[in-house]
């Protein structure tokens, strides 16, 4: 009888081994597909709130297209953005990297005008919704930012850039961008 036991005991240390060495060598890490929604070339529409702590009624538009494609087999993504507006065309990038032991993504935000990067943003997907946050300079003041992406479909998803200056009891919008991906 105390075989058996030994037995039992054996076998699923075995099996949790062997299944620990073919998720490890077989699967990817959970989430390191989070983007993979974003492949493709999207119409974006986006509006930037110049003014967003002081009511938000001051904004500009623009329209354009982002092109996203996976790097590292969809553990990285490139992600170059084109748009038009009044003040003229807008170009950037943003880079995105899953962190498996983390189980989370940075998003780093490079301007095409500048060359400079943004501080990136740390965060993760559930139910559907992505969240990600850091830290941002606004009129000389250090704020938290948060990135959302919602309403993730085939064929759209929302993005939105909201800001705090109270440690994130309440947040205003900084931008927005509707996506709606182009046949």
């Amino acid at each position: 009888m105390m075989w058996k036991v030994l037995l039992r005991g054996v076998l699923v240390v075995g099996v949790f081994a062997c299944s620990s060495v073919s998720a490890k060598a077989g699967s990817p890490p959970s989430g390191a597909h989070d983007f993979d929604f974003a492949r493709g070339v999207w119409h974006t529409h986006a509006t930037q709130v110049l003014d967003p702590f002081d009511g938000g009624t001051h904004t500009v538009v623009l329209d354009g297209t982002k092109t996203a494609r996976a790097v590292w087999n969809g553990r990285a993504w490139l992600e170059e953005i084109e748009a038009d507006g009044p003040n003229g065309h807008w170009e950037g990038a943003t880079l995105f990297v899953y962190n498996p032991k983390a189980g989370q993504w940075s998003q780093t935000y490079i301007d095409g005008d500048s060359g400079e990067f943004e501080a990136p943003t740390i965060g993760s997907f559930k139910n559907g919704r992505g969240e990600f946050f850091g830290t941002t300079t606004y009129k000389n003041r250090m704020v938290i930012v948060r990135g959302v992406w919602s309403d993730i479909t085939a064929n759209g998803h929302h993005f939105e850039i909201s800001y705090s200056r109270d440690g994130g009891k309440t947040w205003v919008s900084a931008f927005r961008a509707t996506l709606t991906r182009m046949k």
